[in-house]
Parts: C-alpha cells; sequence; structure tokens
C-alpha cells in the first residue's frame, strides 16, 4: 500500500484527485493521510466525495473513511470499469475539480465511458468548465486523449445546479509531449456568459477583456456572447464568467478564466481574465501554468519520456509532480523557481489497457 500525506506541498484537494486518479489507473491501493491538511476546513468535502466515487466507480474500488469532513481515506482499486454514470455533487462544488480526478481513471477503460455529473461549471478557485472544453481537451488530444464533453446547463455558486455529460473513448496509449519551442499568438478566442443576470453583463465582461488583449500587436480578438432571456432561462442561479483561449497549432492551446461574484464589476471580471491571458502570451511558453499541472498524471503513463516549458511554476505543478511519482514510481523533474519559467520532464511508465 502507498501511504500519501495530504497535507505535502499545497496542501488541498489536488493532492487526493491526483492520488486516486493514478491509484485507479495502475490499480494500486493507497492510504492517503491528513487529507487537504493545509486547509481552514481540512478533510473531504462534497465535491471531494463525488470524485472519489465517480473514480472508484470506475475501477470497482473499495473505500474506508469516504465520508464528509474524513481526514484520511483507504482506496482499493479491483478492475477498470467502463459504461454510463451519473453523478452529483448535491452542492456548486466544482464538477471540473471532479473531472480532474475522473478523466485520468477513464483514458485506459475496458470500452467507452460516458458520464453525466452535476454541481458547479462555473465557480472560484477551480478551472471553469469552459477552461476544460476549450484548453484542457485540446491539449490532451495532443496526447491522444479523447473525449466529447458537452455543457448541458451552468452552475454558479451557491446553488449549482450545472450539468455536463462527458464521453471518452478507450485509448492504447498515450503520446510523449514534447514543447520546448517559443508559441507564437495570432488569434484569441473566447466566451463570455451570464445567466439569470441582464445581457449587457457578458458584454461587458467581454469588451473588457478584448480591449486588454487588442495592445497586444496584430492579435485578433473575437470573444462569443451566451446570454438568455431573463422569462426563459434556465439555470437555478445568477451568475457570470469569461473564459478566453488562443488559436495556435493543434494542442497547443494557451488559456485563463475569470468568474464573477456579488460586488465584483463585470469589467473586472473580464480585465482579470484577459489580463491572466496576456501574461502567457506574452511569455512564448507553449503550456500555461494551469495546463502544466493538469498534464502531469496523463504523462506520467506515457508512453516515452516528455518535456514542456510552462510560463509559470505553480504550486500546483510541484505538488503534482511529487504525488504522481509516488504513485507512480516514476521520475519528475520540475526545473525553475517557484512563480518564474520553467521546464517540467517526466519519465512516462508505457501504461498500456
Amino acid at each position: 500500500m502507498i501511504e500519501i500525506d495530504g497535507s505535502f506541498g499545497e496542501g488541498g484537494g489536488q493532492v487526493l484527485r491526483t492520488t486516486i486518479a493514478l491509484s485507479a489507473l495502475l490499480g494500486k491501493e493507497v492510504y492517503i493521510k491528513n487529507i487537504r491538511g493545509k486547509r481552514p476546513n481540512p478533510g473531504l468535502r462534497a465535491q471531494h466525495m463525488t470524485a472519489i466515487k465517480a473514480v472508484a466507480a470506475l475501477s470497482a474500488a473499495e473505500t474506508r473513511g469516504l465520508e464528509i469532513g474524513s481526514t484520511e481515506l483507504y482506496f482499493t482499486p479491483r478492475k477498470k470499469v467502463s459504461g454510463s454514470f451519473k453523478f452529483d455533487v448535491g452542492t456548486a462544488g466544482s464538477i471540473s475539480l471532479v473531472l480532474q480526478a475522473l478523466m485520468p481513471a477513464a483514458a485506459f477503460s475496458s470500452g467507452k465511458t460516458g458520464f453525466e455529473i452535476t454541481g458547479g461549471t462555473d465557480v472560484k478557485w477551480s478551472p471553469t468548465i469552459d477552461y476544460v472544453r476549450f484548453v484542457v481537451l485540446p491539449n490532451l488530444s495532443r496526447l491522444g486523449y479523447l473525449a466529447e464533453l458537452k455543457l448541458i446547463r451552468r452552475g454558479h455558486y451557491p446553488k449549482g445546479g450545472g450539468t455536463v455529460s462527458m464521453v471518452v473513448q478507450p485509448c492504447k496509449g498515450l503520446t510523449p509531449l514534447k514543447l520546448t519551442e517559443r508559441s507564437e499568438t495570432k488569434v484569441v478566442h473566447g466566451i463570455s456568459h451570464c445567466v439569470r443576470l441582464p445581457i449587457h453583463v457578458a458584454q461587458r465582461q467581454a469588451a473588457a477583456a478584448q480591449e486588454i488583449l487588442r495592445k497586444i500587436d496584430q492579435l485578433d480578438v473575437s470573444v462569443e456572447l451566451e446570454t438568455y432571456p431573463l422569462a426563459t432561462d434556465p439555470h437555478i442561479a445568477p451568475g457570470s464568467g469569461i473564459a478566453l483561449y488562443t488559436e495556435n497549432e493543434p494542442g497547443r492551446v494557451l488559456g485563463a478564466d475569470s468568474v464573477g461574484e456579488r460586488g465584483k464589476p463585470a469589467e473586472e471580471v473580464g480585465r482579470e481574465a484577459a489580463t491572466r491571458l496576456a501574461e502567457e502570451i506574452k511569455s512564448g511558453a507553449p503550456v500555461d501554468r494551469h495546463m502544466s499541472d493538469i498534464l502531469i498524471p496523463y504523462l506520467a503513463v506515457a508512453d516515452g519520456n516528455s518535456i514542456f516549458h510552462t510560463s509559470q511554476i505553480t504550486m500546483h505543478t510541484i505538488t503534482n509532480a511529487r504525488i504522481a511519482e509516488l504513485v507512480s514510481g516514476t521520475k519528475i523533474t520540475v526545473d525553475g523557481q517557484l512563480g518564474y519559467p520553467g521546464t517540467v520532464r517526466v519519465k512516462g511508465i508505457n501504461l498500456r489497457p
């Protein structure tokens, strides 16, 4: 049994998600202690429970300690399972973070796997569902990971109620990644949405983002608006957000996002996302700071050695690298200082179905 300290590194839910994802993929029993040990409210929360239950369903896993507030978990996968599943976070907990645990585990299932998840699609402290759709999946497609994600309904804090569906195709193996050359960006796309709010909220988010990005020379920027007439809006709670992403070669997409909240001007939401993306573009790195930690579990099981440059080394990247090493037994090196550009090297273990 592999023992993981959940307070390591950033000490949040990422340790848990990466551990159980790789545990399910590799069929290794794990014990996680001090779950979310560096958070003000340590232990399992609703979204973590949903993620664990989802991965357990895909791996016929036995669990102990699976309850709200638990700071330890035993997870014993038995076999890879395919089929169709439904999961409900029950709150506005992030669907995207549930997917971070679920998606690697589904990569080598015995057949096509489909799941529908209900919860929060656009919430603070997690990637928005649009970042997953337009940044994560295109980047993973470069590795041979094939999935289709559909947004059925958005869900915002505090009521949630958003729904997404995803279908993942089984793969024979994942291709290693080599991205070290400078990235040149000429086109940026985006989607600015608001639900149960006046249309001008989405318009102002988009306008503020475009104003910042169009200051970059020779950059073509277009932001799509997603709005709903108040009388027929199907969402259960008001909310807004914007996601921006570059149009580079396939599987080489940079992105940034921001979500609205009560008292936060729409212009600030747009400027926040645009400023972050502008930093990514100007860095020239082919992998953005958030995508760098998301890639690591996939590269750990890829068919060969990977190397990529990222715009910024984050604590999430350092944490994910160490956890992936411990669970998979491979070698991962993160070169660079925290908060600065760096390079990640991953020795894949050539996992096969």
